[in-house]
């Protein structure tokens, strides 16, 4: 099995887990990860409902190579203590838990999580003004705990800035770029946050082109419709897979051996651009394992 922290993770699609219907399409769908969501697409008289149809969903179990997590309330609510002892005593691959804002967040939940198997990881979402400028911090404790992942709340994230989530982002590319940076800088991977135009999907891709662009592994999705152009864009194409299969071959000829640097299709190639080759065909080789 591929291991939690290097698998594909191109597509990640929340579903209400009040909703059997939506759990049960969950299981054919395409997509890489199923997000069961305790928190924002339920309402509070159905929070304790949602949370054991949850439970019971993973415990079923059916959802093939896909990684399933659970998206709970946060500690400070209500729900969120029940949410966290349900989870930890469940199968899911991971939790998924909101508002987090500095590096003692993550220590309250890791806390929680005390009694969850070992393989079950915590993932973040990065969603308030506080957390975008903690973000190394929050990454640092990955060292320390079952952090492993980060997913960018925009919408929240605008919700707290007042500021408007157009379709070009402007107002969050910083934020996005320096998560991006913090999360490769301490071995997290991290998901774009969702595009709300669910019909338009011209203007799905150009979002997910320029999440791809600055360097997310994959993006969260509100809607299936959203899974395949999703998966187009964060998989490798084939000129990226041709160039990478170039550069390899062209680095273990026997003249280039020991070289740091040679001409490969007429450019300048270096060592960097190797690594990079071989990522890619690695990636290319774990989505095809997915089926």
């Amino acid at each position: 099995m591929t291991a939690a922290s290097d698998r594909p993770r191109r597509s990640a699609l929340y579903l209400p887990a009040s909703n059997a219907k939506a759990i049960a399409k969950a299981r054919t769908l395409p997509c890489d990860v199923v997000i069961l969501d305790l928190e924002d697409a339920v309402a509070p008289e159905m929070k304790a409902q949602a949370r054991a149809a949850a439970v019971a969903a993973v415990l079923e179990g059916d959802f093939g190579n896909r990684e399933v997590a659970i998206r709970v309330n946060g500690l400070d609510t209500e729900w969120g203590a029940d949410d966290l002892a349900a989870v930890a005593a469940s199968t899911a691959d991971a939790v998924l838990v909101p508002k987090v804002s500095s590096a003692r967040d993550i220590g309250r939940y890791q806390d929680a999580l005390a009694q969850a198997p070992a393989a079950m990881q915590l993932w973040t979402m990065i969603e308030t003004c506080e957390a975008v400028l903690n973000l190394d911090a929050i990454a640092a404790s990955a060292a320390s705990t079952r952090l492993s992942l980060w997913i960018m709340g925009t919408n929240d994230l605008a919700k707290e800035m007042r500021a408007q989530l157009t379709p070009c982002r402007t107002p969050f590319l910083p934020f996005l770029s320096t998560a991006v940076a913090a999360a490769r800088a301490h071995g997290l991977a991290i998901l774009d946050g969702v595009c709300n135009e669910f019909r338009d999907l011209d203007a799905f891709e150009a979002e997910a082109r320029q999440g791809l662009m600055f360097g997310f592994d994959g993006k969260s999705l509100i809607h299936p419709a959203q899974i395949a152009p999703c998966n187009a864009v964060f998989s490798p194409s084939e000129a990226d897979l041709a160039w990478a299969q170039a550069v390899i071959e062209a680095f273990e000829q026997p003249e280039n051996q020991g070289k740091g640097a040679i001409r490969v299709d007429g450019k300048m190639t270096e060592l960097l651009h190797l690594e990079q080759a071989k990522r890619l065909i690695a990636i290319a080789e774990k989505i095809a394992a997915l089926g």
